[in-house]
């Protein structure tokens, strides 16, 4: 088989329209390769997001709920502390118990002395 310029010219076209071909197909599977991995990896992220927005909310509810928990604690604390205060006060008009005891003691002899 012999080969001219023009036999060469057209094994020469037909391989550089094969290979292309085959360029163009790779390049088009490529392509879709890369699209569908694009694709899976918005769905994780996104997917990661909403798992992260609702631990966020998660944790800012939490926090709120611990600042109102706080919130009520202090104020229960005044409360306390203001009838401490009172208490002290009043503790200190009263009489103990033992003091108590004496007076009524004596007031129970005066009253027998005065009986008689």
């Amino acid at each position: 088989m012999e080969i001219n310029e023009s036999k060469l010219k057209s094994i020469l076209t037909e391989q550089r329209e094969e290979s292309q071909h085959f360029v163009e197909k790779q390049r088009l599977q490529f392509e879709l390769f890369v699209e569908k991995e694009r694709h899976e990896y918005q769905h994780y992220m996104g997917v990661l997001k909403e798992d992260f927005e609702s631990k966020v909310q998660l944790v800012g509810e939490q926090y709120h709920n611990l600042t109102e928990m706080v919130g009520s604690m202090m104020e229960d604390v005044q409360i306390i502390k203001s009838d401490v205060h009172f208490l002290k006060g009043a503790l200190k008009k009263k009489v103990d118990y033992e003091e108590f005891e004496t007076l009524e003691k004596r007031v129970a002899l005066l009253e027998a002395k005065i009986k008689k």
